[in-house]
């Protein structure tokens, strides 16, 4: 079956607006010297507006299209693969996570590279902040699954619906190429997240295991990252060289 003209938009707009306007904003707060409150309130909301916006616009057309919400995989066929899915991704993805941000910190402030950087000047360094982080990180999670595990999965599996190996492959590179702004290494991570996301979305039949997970992850980084990472400057060096650090960085919140 043909993708319809509308899909092939929306992939076109995920697969060059998304990462384009991801990259700017990364370069932007890179050459801030110190990052202030409103403005890292800005981008939360900004984010938050862009994400919903995206994710909307797709579900119209999705269901405008005949598009069922168990093919978007917006329902729950099996209550219980659902739950052990979610259990199971959380267990495996927040300890990823913890192991990564200790490696991290081990590292000296300024051989933490653009990861560490980032995460200073973006995560949340007050209450407001944090409050702020929390809506912004249950938008990312709900949304980006939408859009990536939800509509692209979707869309592939209607021109061929035979197989779920496309779909998958297809959404993990959606999503990987959405996060270029995070540099080579960092888009090869999320393709493999993308691909077990897609895997137990697939097996699950249900996005539910994957926001859950996603939401996280997500808020473990934003709140967690901050305190460590800051301290991390004064530290010695404790791991291996600084080229290591990329590997060894944590998933930032996904932003669109």
């Amino acid at each position: 079956m043909a993708m319809p003209w509308d899909f092939v938009v929306i992939l076109l707009l995920l697969g060059a607006v998304v990462p384009w306007r991801g990259t700017v904003q990364l370069r932007r707060l890179l050459a801030l010297p110190r990052v202030e409150t409103s403005e890292r309130l800005a981008v939360y909301s900004s984010t938050i507006a862009f994400q919903w916006l995206a994710a909307g616009v797709a579900l119209w057309r999705a269901l405008a299209r005949g598009t069922s919400l168990e093919q978007l995989g917006l329902a729950i066929p099996d209550g219980t693969r659902a739950a052990l899915a979610a259990a199971a991704m959380c267990v495996l993805m927040l300890g990823h996570q913890v192991y990564s941000l200790r490696r991290l910190a081990a590292l000296p402030k300024d051989e933490q590279g653009v990861v560490g950087e980032l995460a200073r000047k973006l995560m949340p360094q007050n209450a407001v902040e944090s409050l702020a982080f929390v809506a912004l990180s249950v938008t990312v999670a709900l949304c980006e699954e939408v859009l990536y595990r939800g509509f692209v999965f979707a869309a592939f599996a209607r021109v061929d619906g035979d197989s779920v190996f496309v779909p998958a492959m297809a959404s993990a590179l959606f999503f990987a190429v959405a996060h270029l702004y995070q540099g080579r290494r960092g888009v090869f991570a999320t393709f493999v997240v993308g691909v077990l996301f897609a895997g137990v979305r697939s097996w699950s039949g249900s996005l539910a295991p994957c926001i859950v997970a996603h939401l996280l992850v997500d808020l473990y980084a934003g709140l967690a990252a901050p305190g460590k990472l800051g301290a991390a400057a004064a530290e010695p060096r404790t791991t291996g060289p600084a080229g290591e650090n990329e590997n060894a960085a944590p998933d930032a919140p996904r932003r669109n």
